[in-house]
């Protein structure tokens, strides 16, 4: 394999497609919850949401997964899917609305470059949200590595970014 390659800088990634149990109780919890917006349905067997107009960012389908349990948790496959909110009050919010909600978190950490929440959707599919730190109050070490960790995150210092309203 070549390894003069490298992936351009701009490269992102577009959009991820889970497979599901129940589709309307998936569509419940990511556009009902989280907030998406349908941009497509495929009968009654497979949607494609977003945030903010694009034309996915997530895409559900029970092709064949209808009606089945989650996946164990000790296999191969995805650990999560994270989600990036644009700033520390917005990341607030939600984790308000989750807690109107009642749902559960599965934990909050602080990585030093970001501070994330994270939870199962109702397939137990893995769910971070969270938000990036300022690229210019990320921490390296002397040979240029990130400095990356998980510690505990606040989660009452983060909900006093809605005392600002």
């Amino acid at each position: 394999m070549d390894n003069e390659y490298t992936i351009p800088s701009q490269t992102r990634i577009g959009h991820v497609h889970l497979k599901v149990g129940d589709l309307e109780r998936s569509l419940n919890f990511y556009c009902n919850l989280l907030g998406f917006e349908v941009t497509t349905m495929y009968g009654n067997q497979a949607a494609f949401i977003s945030a903010g107009g694009y034309h996915h960012h997530i895409g559900l389908n029970t092709w064949h997964s209808r009606g089945l349990p989650s996946a164990p948790t000790n296999s191969v496959g995805l650990f999560h899917t994270a989600i990036l909110y644009p700033t520390r009050k917005d990341l607030a919010e939600i984790l308000n609305r989750l807690r109107k909600a009642e749902y559960p978190l599965t934990g909050a950490s602080d990585h030093g470059v970001s501070e994330a929440l994270y939870l199962d959707d109702p397939d137990g599919n893995g769910v971070e949200l969270y938000w990036d730190r300022p690229k210019n109050l990320w921490a390296y070490e002397p040979d240029g590595s990130l400095v990356m960790f998980t510690k505990p995150l606040n989660l009452a210092s983060l909900l006093q970014e809605l005392e600002s309203e």
